[in-house]
């Protein structure tokens, strides 16, 4: 499970660039087994003296592993002690720190990777804030992606959904914006300006960036459905010599 030496620690995969399924560098998750494209999975990097902590940009020197889980499957995992238990096997035995808050930094690292993100698109031109504005290049079919924030008045979200739908020749098909995670406060942090409640991106490249942040957070923050039958969690420990 260390790093493999034709991967740098350098490299991180929220670099900016979009790569296909089938280029996209795989991991295996330590609980449920499952090999993804990483850019899904949140990397836990381990520290020198055994420190367990959530590294959403994946950049952290050392050891790590990697989750694909939701917030309820962590804490599952951790309460039965199979979290501790795949990583020990995985790092054979060393001592480890695993914080009891570790649930709380994973979500908070989770959600300003996506801040982090977006206030990058923003910085390279690519993301358009205000109402006017929006539904100006909504309505032109210069539009790529749309959101709101948690937050939003009904009114105004529907009112930019309407002039996206229009601007994308898809009126009457229910296409609408994201609701997003954060709300308008942690938006206008994120962009650096004020009073942030929609937004929406103009380049399809950045729109893909943005929606892969989004749906790491997103499935991280989504409750198991009741009666779903979720993979087992910690039955499947690493392989050894895995590349983290």
């Amino acid at each position: 499970m260390r790093n493999p030496h034709n991967e740098p620690l350098s490299e991180s995969f929220d670099d900016g660039s979009v790569r296909s399924a089938k280029s996209a560098p795989e991991r295996r998750c330590v609980l449920t087994g499952r090999t993804e494209p990483r850019e899904r999975l949140l990397r836990l990097a381990i520290g020198p003296e055994g420190q367990v902590l959530p590294d959403a940009h994946a950049k952290a020197p050392g050891r790590g592993a990697w989750i694909g889980v939701s917030r309820e499957e962590l804490e599952e995992a951790m309460a039965k002690g199979h979290l501790k238990g795949a990583l020990a096997r995985g790092f054979k035995g060393a001592p480890l720190s695993i914080p009891a808050d570790l649930p709380d930094l994973a979500e908070a690292a989770l959600r300003r990777a996506f801040a982090d993100r977006l206030g990058i698109e923003w910085r390279s031109g690519n993301v358009l804030a205000g109402s006017d504005r929006i539904a100006e290049q909504a309505r032109s079919g210069r539009v790529a992606w749309l959101a709101h924030a948690s937050d939003a008045g009904e009114d105004g979200s529907k009112r930019l959904d309407q002039a996206w739908r229009v601007g994308s020749d898809a009126e009457g098909t229910g296409k609408t914006g994201v609701t997003l995670p954060l709300d308008r406060a942690a938006l206008s942090v994120a962009l650096g300006r004020e009073n942030v409640v929609h937004l929406a991106l103009t380049d399809r490249a950045a729109a893909g960036r943005v929606e892969a942040q989004l749906a790491r957070l997103a499935r991280f923050l989504t409750a198991r459905t009741p009666g779903h039958d979720s993979p087992p969690v910690g039955d499947d420990p690493p392989r050894e010599g895995q590349a983290v």
